[in-house]
């Protein structure tokens, strides 16, 4: 049995995961509409219907936008810690007591074959967690809305077969962007988001021989550009003996586009 999986979307406007193993079906976040997100799921032939369950990472609106209309829609049982469900429970409207389920901080869940491990990051949220999936030897790591990449969680995500890493933004151009101070100060703060650089220097760190695909997420609109993600980590990783070809391969992520299933 294989892990599939889809960034169905990433970015500042939004941001949904798909990871599938055998018939467990998971949404990780549901950062647009209810419509967009049944949209992007039928971009990659999945019935949203065929939904199991829906585990959050955090609050944030780019996360949770349509998390209640999903859940409601498709009666699914929704998965998050318990101070991201105090933050976010004034925005996602009634769920019933049989769709509220807990997953703490550092815990590991098992549905169906697949092990779901949860770890903390630093971000500006109540409680924010990301997963890594483990299955038959196989390992996928979701890692995105980092301020900086802590020793832990390099631990944590090394040796995956599969990779969907922060990219956010290039420094120079969030530097001399249209935000004001204060924002861009968040943004390049321990609580905000990773730049190309040090996604790059991250990977470096955690990159074994096993490591086959990595997706570069949660790029900025304003402060960002697919080509120069890529270009600003490709040249990093390759400077590091890392060659990007046919074993390891970088693939871009989009707002409005899933990415075509992948089976790890």
């Amino acid at each position: 049995m294989t892990i599939r999986m889809s960034v169905l979307a990433s970015g500042s406007t939004g941001n949904a995961f798909y990871i599938e193993s055998g018939d467990e079906k998971i949404l990780v976040d549901a950062g647009l509409s209810g419509k967009r997100i049944e949209s992007l799921l039928q971009q990659v032939n999945i019935d949203p219907s065929d939904l199991s369950r829906i585990l959050v990472t955090h609050e944030h609106s780019d996360h949770i936008k349509g998390l209640g209309i999903m859940a409601r829609r498709y009666n699914l049982p929704v998965y998050a810690n318990e101070k991201t469900w105090h933050a976010m429970e004034g925005h996602i409207g009634k769920l019933s007591l049989d769709q509220k389920f807990h997953f703490n901080m550092e815990e590991t869940k098992t549905f169906g074959k697949l092990d779901i491990e949860s770890f903390a990051v630093s971000h500006d949220a109540a409680d924010p967690m990301f997963f890594t999936f483990h299955q038959d030897g196989k390992k996928v790591a979701l890692v995105t809305d980092l301020g900086y990449v802590s020793e832990r969680i390099k631990k944590t995500v090394e040796d995956a077969d599969a990779y969907i890493f922060e990219s956010n933004h290039d420094v120079s151009m969030l530097r001399m962007g249209r935000y004001p101070w204060n924002v861009k100060r968040r943004i390049l703060g321990d609580s905000g988001h990773v730049s190309n650089e040090d996604c790059a220097l991250a990977l470096t760190d955690i990159l074994t021989d096993r490591t086959q695909r990595i997706y570069l997420a949660h790029l900025s609109l304003d402060n960002n550009m697919k080509d120069l993600a890529r270009m600003s980590v490709r040249n990093i990783l390759e400077e590091r003996g890392f060659h990007i070809g046919s074993h390891l391969e970088l693939h871009d992520t989009d707002p409005k586009q899933a990415t075509p299933i992948y089976e790890v």
